[in-house]
């Protein structure tokens, strides 16, 4: 089938993608809980939409999501079964594997060179790090807690650090005060943790990777991996050439 709209529930936002001549034309990020916003969204695609596909790593608000698009007069498909996907995925438990991540995978085969292996970087709520081997075929990965989660948990966890949004780009160091000094550990266990594994995933295959970066946080990051390429729209072309992969 070939969506016109395709979405990604997240744990802190919704987005939608536009579909058009065979590629996400247009995105935008709306809250989670607020159907206002939909609304408002919705109007200004109107013409445009009628078919959606909708996935997320997120069932009440996913669901909820779908229900409000239905009663709107929308057509929906739910995309959450792995077997769904035009991906060979390795792990012994696919179902187990967020969604997002093995959407991700299909998106980065599309792009990837023949033969060569690549890793997707996903910078959101958590960062995923996930390995695709030579043939295309999912092999797995490493989760690690986004920067946000680090700063909330720094915060909650002791009595006077402060809670301090996620940096914009590498901090100068050394920190030379508290809020600094956080963000500094917070951006380099980010990208440090990125950088360690993906050397892991090079010496594994013992060849050149290609290394995809998408989510929220991606253009943050993006500085200190410097052989990455950007692509918000990962997540969500892979829900669109998964759509267009089922009957």
């Amino acid at each position: 089938m070939r969506p016109n709209v395709v979405v990604d529930v997240g744990n802190t936002q919704i987005k939608w993608g536009l579909c058009a001549d065979g590629a996400v034309r247009s995105t935008c990020s709306l809250p989670p809980d607020e159907p206002s916003a939909w609304v408002r969204q919705l109007e200004l695609w109107n013409s445009a939409c009628g078919s959606w596909v909708v996935t997320g790593v997120h069932p009440l608000r996913r669901d909820r999501f779908i229900e409000w698009l239905r009663e709107s007069g929308q057509s929906v498909r739910l995309l959450d079964d792995p077997n769904d996907l035009p991906l060979r995925v390795l792990v012994p438990r696919p179902n187990h594997v967020g969604v997002d991540r093995l959407l991700d995978a299909v998106a980065a085969n599309s792009r990837r060179t023949p033969g060569k292996p690549a890793v997707v970087i996903d910078a959101g709520s958590a960062i995923t790090v996930d390995l695709i081997d030579g043939s295309g075929a999912f092999a797995g990965g490493a989760i690690l807690p986004g920067m946000r989660l680090m700063a909330k948990a720094l915060h909650d966890y002791t009595a006077l650090l402060p809670l301090i949004p996620p940096p914009e780009k590498p901090p100068t160091v050394p920190g030379t005060h508290t809020p600094a000094a956080m963000e500094l550990g917070i951006f380099w266990a980010a990208a440090g943790g990125i950088v360690a594994v993906v050397q892991e995933y090079r010496s594994l295959c013992r060849s050149d990777i290609e290394v995809f970066l998408a989510g929220g946080d991606g253009p943050r990051l993006q500085a200190a991996l410097s052989d990455a390429q950007l692509w918000p729209e990962m997540t969500l072309e892979g829900i669109r050439l998964s759509a267009e992969a089922m009957s």
